[in-house]
């Protein structure tokens, strides 16, 4: 099935599905988000200052945004060349991003903050922050799937300027992990102030 079907005036179905899904994502975080403000005002909340590898993560997630922008406007001026350069440096900013969460986790760890059950923990804070940017690296390795298939399809011919289906809902999809990320990371590290 191609993907140059015309849906002039209309969203396309598969992008429909895709927006869904990230409405569905965006719920899932705000129930996570809601649950720290509430589980932080029940009290035995131990505050604990965020280990700067989420910063380094935080910076690494924009600089692959604007690396897959590149690619995007590529994939416009059928620069192919610029739209594999664009991907690959994405993917490997991507898979700087899940290294760098896992070396802020080790930091944790090494200051005795885990993943705790909060009947026997004083620490729920730290599980909140483990669980939060857990299922926020989930989506980021799906995104790391879905930029590897466009970037495959970019190397059999089958995305150029008239073709930009694929490319474009990987476009939406991954500004939208890297920005929950944005918004994950600050309210993380200005909750201890609210």
């Amino acid at each position: 099935m191609t993907e140059a079907i015309n849906y002039t005036g209309r969203v396309h179905p598969k992008k429909f599905s895709m927006w869904l899904l990230l409405l569905g994502i965006l719920m899932l975080f705000a129930g996570l988000t809601s649950a720290y403000i509430v589980r932080r005002g029940d009290g035995n909340w131990f505050d604990f200052q965020m280990p700067t590898m989420f910063l380094y993560s935080t910076i690494i997630v924009l600089l692959s945004s604007i690396s897959m922008i590149y690619a995007y406007r590529s994939v416009k001026k059928d620069n192919k060349a610029g739209v594999k350069l664009g991907l690959i440096n994405t993917i490997i900013l991507a898979v700087g991003f899940v290294i760098s969460q896992y070396l802020g986790w080790q930091i944790m760890q090494g200051d005795g903050l885990y993943f705790v059950n909060p009947k026997y923990g004083d620490k729920v804070s730290a599980s909140f922050l483990i669980a939060i940017a857990s299922i926020h690296l989930v989506h980021i390795l799906a995104g790391i799937i879905f930029l590897i298939v466009v970037l495959v399809k970019t190397f059999n011919n089958k995305i150029d300027s008239n073709n930009t289906l694929s490319i474009d809902m990987c476009n939406t999809y991954w500004h939208f992990v890297g920005l929950l990320w944005v918004y994950l990371y600050f309210f993380l590290y200005f909750a201890p102030d609210f």
